[in-house]
């Protein structure tokens, strides 16, 4: 298990797993004043209360909640959104209403959910060609259904 230190500026209570298998954490809506009304097709930045401290070599990933997506048709416009190691700010979740109805948004509503997830640095190296692989140069849909 990895310990992440967190700041949870909110009124609510800090990110949770809602079962042992669960790979995401629930993230709440901190909303000081009033609700937030989600128009169709609109999108806007919710704010969370929450500041993170993630190690080095790690991300946040911040993904839908599929009870959302399926009851409500709200996603995460940036799905996954990445919050790198070095950022010390507010987390933040890009909602957006993909349906035709309007979508209320109160605080300690839970928005969307965090995974962390391990990477690799990249180190570019600038050559002059790189190997042919089967499949080339083809892209989207190339695979298809056979």
């Amino acid at each position: 298990m990895i310990s992440i230190k967190i700041v949870n500026n909110s009124n609510n209570p800090n990110p949770n797993l809602g079962s042992a298998g669960s790979a995401g954490a629930d993230l709440r809506a901190f909303i000081k004043n009033d609700k937030i009304i989600l128009k169709s097709m609109e999108r806007k930045l919710i704010p969370t209360g929450i500041k993170m401290e993630i190690p080095v070599g790690y991300e946040v990933q911040i993904r839908p909640r599929s009870g959302l997506a399926i009851k409500n048709g709200i996603a995460v416009i940036n799905s996954p959104g990445t919050i790198d190691s070095d950022y010390r700010g507010e987390i933040g979740v890009l909602l957006v209403n993909l349906s035709n109805e309007l979508f209320e948004i109160n605080n300690g509503d839970r928005i969307a959910q965090m995974v962390l997830a391990k990477y690799e640095p990249l180190n570019f190296i600038e050559v002059s060609e790189i190997s042919i692989s089967e499949r080339g140069e083809k892209g989207f849909g190339s695979t298809g259904k056979k």
